[in-house]
């Protein structure tokens, strides 16, 4: 996947009228992306920034049906975001693990409620079930989860889920996107919507931010699948459109592994604020979160913060289920993350953490197509249900989708989540091969953790890595595992960079001052 190559495909075909256009490059935009171009349409995908940059990088990082859903009495959701697990397991097998949760009960009723709950929950996930839920005792759940809070501890409830790393899924959508044809590119923001004599729209403006270059991009179909900007998008289309998201911001905290003895997730199923509360493994640190506030459609921004209130709910609230309290100076990161949440006319007042998590599907006037809602869990379906809408707005033929049993780039079974690397899967090889015929490459960015040089240059050339955040953020996980090291990491990296892109001194001091000033902005003081 190189970015010169797919640009030089788009500039080659100027007056060339594509079948599909999508803008985004986040989970939906990247899954149509796949869709379309395993479909066999000529598919193009523009991102504002690098893929996954919002939304789609800072997930609880699984891949559920929905507990809490389920608690809400969203049956349809919660059936299909069941069924698509099961599917993204056997597709993405490198990425996607089975995870046990533990629910901890504290009062008597707890025990039999969840158990319950949780039967049901097994029950509708049929075939694609993970493992069978059951009640475990108080000496089970603390042999599990050894530094829980055992103060009025009654036992357990142990289930099954998924869990996954959502930025390494978005690359490795991009890498088959590609591979099926498509062309897709980060650092291309859209400026405005190409019409015709009547008023529909049929391609887009877009501007190559290395560059400078502007494209005229035709397309029979438009999407947008922008998460929480859609409603930018639909202002070029028609600037007295109605406001078609409700951003809610939630937010987590990386915290060393031992606050959470034991391979098992700790899930509180209510907390004071409505939301659940997560504590989950991941990558050797732990992933807790996460919160629901409200936001203004002014506040969406690519780089939303934390704020104060977020902070000290989730370490008061993690402080109740936890032997060792979490504090400030113990927080690695801290990410926040704006869910897209689809505003319905009817739930103006309701609060935004009992909005269905259920994706919303719209076709304007002009014929521009508009996916909003859902979770990273059914990315596939939106897909589907946005690409089988494209080929009727766009007069498409009409082609059956392949996704369902399709593997993704990277697809390896029987991977050992244990072992250094294992989230490049089939990749592996291959960069095993680059550290042979060049050992320095084998060398470490930090004497702390597993990653390496060759990881830089693999990003680089097999990624679409354009800069330093890009790497540390989204092909390795530095920036949310443990901020002050990445900012470690930053020159070295930044270098290694500059000599695969044939970038000067410049650039690198730019890079690393961008990078550090990025990077503060998850560390808590």
């Amino acid at each position: 996947m190189k970015r010169d190559f797919l640009l030089n495909r788009l500039r080659q075909n100027p007056d060339k009228q594509w079948d599909i256009v999508v803008i985004g490059g986040g989970a939906t935009g990247l899954g149509i992306a796949v869709d379309g171009a395993s479909r066999g349409y000529e598919t193009v995908l523009f991102e504002q920034s690098d893929f996954a940059k919002g939304t789609s990088s800072r997930s609880t990082k699984l891949v559920h049906g929905g507990v809490r859903y389920l608690a809400q009495g969203d049956i349809s959701l919660v059936l299909e975001a069941l069924h698509e697990r099961g599917l993204l397991r056997q597709n993405a097998p490198h990425l996607v693990k089975n995870q046990a949760f533990i629910i901890p009960n504290y009062d008597w009723w707890e025990g039999p409620f969840y158990n319950i709950g949780m039967k049901v929950y097994d029950m509708m996930a049929g075939r694609l079930g993970l493992g069978p839920s059951e009640k475990i005792s108080r000496e089970e759940t603390m042999a599990a989860i050894p530094n829980l809070d055992e103060r009025h501890l009654n036992g357990g409830v142990i289930y099954y889920d998924g869990q996954f790393d959502d930025s390494r899924l978005a690359i490795n959508l991009a890498q088959t996107a590609v591979e099926n044809e498509a062309i897709v590119l980060n650092y291309m923001p859209v400026t405005g919507l190409l019409k015709d004599r009547s008023n529909i729209v049929c391609g887009v403006n877009v501007t190559d931010t290395e560059s400078g270059e502007d494209y005229r991009v035709h397309s029979r179909a438009v999407i947008n699948a922008t998460g929480v900007f859609v409603d930018n998008i639909l202002s070029m289309d028609d600037a007295g459109a109605d406001t078609l998201v409700r951003p809610s911001q939630g937010i987590h905290f990386v915290l060393d592994k031992s606050f959470l003895q034991g391979n098992s997730a700790i899930m509180i199923p209510k907390t004071s604020d409505g939301r659940v509360l997560f504590a989950v493994p991941w990558h050797g640190k732990v992933v807790v979160g996460t919160t629901d506030t409200p936001l203004e459609t002014t506040d969406i921004r690519l780089e939303p913060r934390a704020l104060e209130a977020e902070i000290d709910f989730i370490l008061t609230t993690a402080a109740q289920y936890l032997k060792k309290d979490p504090r400030k100076k113990d927080v690695l990161s801290v990410f926040a993350g704006l869910r897209p949440l689809a505003a319905q006319q009817d739930n103006k007042s309701r609060s935004t953490k009992e909005i269905s998590r259920s994706h919303r599907l719209m076709v304007s006037l002009s014929g521009l197509i508009t996916i909003t809602g859902g979770k990273w869990t059914t990315y596939r379906k939106m897909a589907e249900d946005t690409v089988n809408k494209a080929w009727i707005v766009g007069g498409l033929p009409e082609r059956k989708c392949v996704t369902e049993t399709m593997p993704i780039h990277g697809y390896v079974k029987n991977t050992r989540f244990d072992s250094p690397g294992y989230f490049y899967g089939s990749d592996r090889t291959a960069i095993n091969a680059m550290i042979q015929a060049e050992p320095d490459l084998g060398l470490r960015l930090h004497p702390d953790y597993e990653y390496t040089r060759v990881q830089v240059v693999w990003a680089v050339r097999n990624e679409m890595a354009r800069t330093v955040e890009d790497f540390l953020s989204r092909r390795i996980r530095m920036l949310l595992l443990d901020a002050r090291v990445s900012m470690a990491m930053a020159p070295e990296v930044a270098e290694i960079m500059a000599r695969e892109l044939k970038r000067d001194p410049a650039w690198i001091q730019s890079q690393v001052t961008d990078y550090q000033a990025l990077a503060k902005g998850y560390i808590l003081t």
